[in-house]
């Protein structure tokens, strides 16, 4: 990870894991405009079409890419589940096996740094299941942010957060989860999903793996999902 890369976590909800993905963006060859040198330098009066370029916005157009590819292969699919495709199908190993590493620290990445991890177009476009979100859903998690009835109206004059009482913020139909424990004591925290069985199994079952740190319990309730043609979510 780019010491310059976008880091976590969401301060704004601290709920919802952030960033998202990881793509590549260092020394990416791209597209360069002929009004600028490629050093952008005053004395440099070279003008080229390409140029070698480092930033937060070379991943973007490469996610980007990814993306349209994956509404075509999948047209069927909502804006809103090709987020969670790249989430659950991303990877977190570089080329030599490890963690991939952090130019900030020289240490193995986290979470708040790599997010769900490297998007892979091939696996994405695979999966099994995924995470759909629509407008209510996002309705309920402005309720649950606290916004007010006047900016929640922005959206949907219909809305009402007061039958919206009992939202979570982290009941959020997001492909990641982050919890965030009070300090010096002991807690429980649960969270909701649901999940839509898109794989070409649609008997499919699966089954709930679990990788926690050592002074957290995770538990996963059901243990296990069985789909069905008719019971695909």
């Amino acid at each position: 990870m780019a010491s310059f890369s976008s880091r976590g976590p969401n301060f704004r909800a601290p709920e919802i894991l952030k960033p998202d993905v990881t793509a590549p963006g260092v020394d990416i060859l791209a597209a360069w405009t002929g009004a600028n040198s490629p050093t952008e330098l005053d004395v440099d009066t070279r003008r080229v079409q390409y140029n070698i370029i480092s930033g937060t916005s070379m991943p973007c157009p490469h996610v980007s890419g990814v993306v349209a590819l994956l509404q075509q292969a999948r047209p069927e699919w909502s804006p809103a589940a090709v987020k969670p495709a790249l989430m659950t199908t991303a990877y977190n190993a570089d080329n030599a096996g490890g963690i991939i590493g952090d130019m900030s620290t020289g240490n193995a990445s986290t979470p708040f740094a790599h997010g769900a991890g490297h998007v892979d177009p091939n696996r994405a476009v695979d999966l099994g299941l995924v995470y759909d979100t629509g407008e209510e859903d996002y309705i309920t998690f402005l309720c649950a942010l606290g916004y007010t009835a006047e900016q929640v109206a922005v959206f949907d004059l219909a809305a009402n957060c007061s039958t919206r009482a009992a939202s979570s913020v982290g009941d959020h139909n997001y492909p990641a989860f982050s919890v965030v424990f009070p300090s010096n004591k002991p807690a429980v925290v649960t969270q909701r999903r649901m999940v839509c069985n898109v794989g070409a199994n649609a008997s499919a079952m699966y089954k709930a793996k679990v990788s926690s740190p050592a002074v957290v319990l995770v538990t996963v309730s059901p243990e296990q999902l069985q789909f069905s043609s008719k019971q695909k979510t």
